[in-house]
């Protein structure tokens, strides 16, 4: 049988690893206002019942697109984690273009990037991926960030379990 302070150690314990691993995970990076609009590939189906809602989503940059007036990045978007990443490894959302005020640096958008923009729904306009008809929804941004690799490897757990014998190195 424990003793009562064997017991308050054990809780006491239980609560630190739980603050702890808590404390691994990035906040997010915007604030959310609790109203976000569905999916880009839900929107694209009625692009005017989503007007002007607001939107934090993300994905992957597959290109950028500088005209006279503003700049138009296309992003196939993938859900995101609770600090905001896009989790590229799961099933992509559809695509969507952000729309950024005067010039955007492709290179500071690089096609791969992994990206997230805080914006509102803008309308759509109707294009192609690849000889496929495709409707994208717009976003115009207030915010955007690019992730860099230690970002996105922040927070996760670097322990691994096996049986066996290995070296690693990162």
């Amino acid at each position: 049988m424990r003793t009562p302070n064997a017991n308050l150690v054990l809780r006491l314990a239980a609560i630190a690893a739980l603050l702890g691993l808590s404390a691994c995970a990035p906040a997010p990076i915007y604030k959310s206002t609790g109203t976000v609009a569905a999916a880009p590939f839900n929107v694209a189906e009625a692009p005017e019942r989503y007007s002007n809602a607001p939107v934090i989503w993300g994905g992957r940059v597959v290109a950028v697109n500088n005209l006279p007036d503003h700049s138009e990045i296309e992003v196939l978007a993938y859900p995101l984690d609770g600090s905001q990443r896009p989790k590229a490894n799961d099933s992509g959302l559809g695509r969507f273009i952000a729309t950024m005020p005067g010039y955007v640096e492709s290179m500071d958008y690089p096609a791969g990037a992994l990206v997230t923009v805080d914006g509102q729904i803008s309308g759509s306009r109707a294009g192609k991926v690849g000889e496929a008809p495709y409707v994208f929804p717009l976003v115009k941004v207030n915010q955007s960030h690019v992730w860099t690799t230690s970002e996105l490897n922040s927070g996760k757990n670097n322990v691994h379990f096996g049986v066996g014998v290995g070296v690693g190195i990162r």
